[in-house]
C-alpha cells in the first residue's frame, strides 16, 4: 500500500484505502468537475469532505495540499513518480485526462481544442458566473450600486453567448464528449443555484439549454454532482 503518511492533509481526513486517489473537495461546481471525472473515467477514489468555511479550506492541514485554500485537490498515489498531490480544478481534469487517454481527444488538434475551452471556463466563464452570484445571491445583493450586477450580467450574457454559438451543429464543446464539458456544463448549471436563469434570459438561447439537460443525464454525471455528500 502506498505511504500518504508525508501528506498533512491526511492527519486531518484519513484515506481508508491509501491506493486510491484520495478527494478533498465539495460539490460546488469546481468540485464536482473532478468528481464526474472520476466516475467517467472509472478511477477509483476516495472522497473527503471538506467544506467552504475557514475551519477546513484555511486550516493547516487543507493548506498544506493547496496554499489558495480552494477545493478541490487530489493526491494520486500512483504518479509518475510516486504519490502527487495537485489543486486547480483544470489542471486536476488536464492530469486525470492524460492519465488515462479518456476524454482528451484523440489527436493533438483534438487535445489544443479541449484544453483552449477548459482555459475559456478556468479564466472566464467560472469567474465571470461566481462573481455573477456573488452580486445576485451573496452579500454582493445589498451593494446600492448596480454597476458590478450590470457588469457581471452583461459579461455573463455574453459568455453564455459565445458558448451558444459554437454549440451550433453540436453536442459537445470539441468533438466527442470531454473534459471541456466537464468543466463548462457544471458551471453554467450553477445559474440555477444562484436563481439568475431569467437574469441572462437562459431560455432564450438556442443550443445551451439542451446542453446543460444533455449532461445532466449522464449516469456519471448524475452520481457525481453529489460527490462528496455535504449531508
Amino acid at each position: 500500500m502506498p505511504d500518504l503518511s508525508s501528506f498533512a492533509i491526511t492527519q486531518r481526513w484519513p484515506a481508508t484505502d491509501t491506493s486510491v486517489i484520495q478527494l478533498y473537495s465539495y460539490p460546488t461546481p469546481n468540485g464536482v468537475k473532478v468528481s464526474i471525472a472520476l466516475e467517467e473515467m472509472g478511477l477509483p477514489y476516495e472522497p473527503h469532505l471538506v467544506t467552504l468555511k475557514d475551519e477546513d479550506v484555511k486550516s493547516d492541514a487543507f493548506l498544506s495540499l493547496n496554499p489558495n485554500n480552494k477545493i478541490p485537490a487530489i493526491i494520486d498515489p500512483n504518479g509518475p513518480d510516486g504519490p502527487l498531490g495537485i489543486f486547480e480544478s483544470g489542471a486536476i481534469l488536464l492530469y486525470l485526462a492524460e492519465k488515462t487517454g479518456k476524454f482528451i481527444g484523440t489527436t493533438a488538434s483534438d487535445k489544443a481544442g479541449i484544453t483552449q475551452w477548459l482555459m475559456f471556463q478556468m479564466g472566464g466563464l467560472g469567474p465571470m458566473l461566481g462573481q455573477m452570484g456573488f452580486f445576485y445571491k451573496f452579500a454582493g445583493k445589498d451593494i446600492a450600486d448596480e454597476r458590478p450586477r450590470e457588469r457581471y450580467r452583461d459579461e455573463a450574457i455574453r459568455l453564455l453567448t459565445v458558448v451558444d454559438n459554437h454549440l451550433e451543429g453540436r453536442d459537445w464543446i470539441v468533438g466527442d464528449y470531454s473534459i471541456a464539458d466537464m468543466a463548462i456544463a457544471p458551471w453554467i448549471n450553477a445559474l440555477e443555484f444562484y436563481g439568475t436563469k431569467d437574469v441572462v434570459g437562459y431560455h432564450d438561447f438556442k443550443n445551451v439549454p439542451a446542453y446543460v439537460d444533455r449532461f445532466f443525464t449522464r449516469p456519471a454525471v448524475e452520481k457525481a454532482r453529489h460527490i462528496p455528500d455535504p449531508s
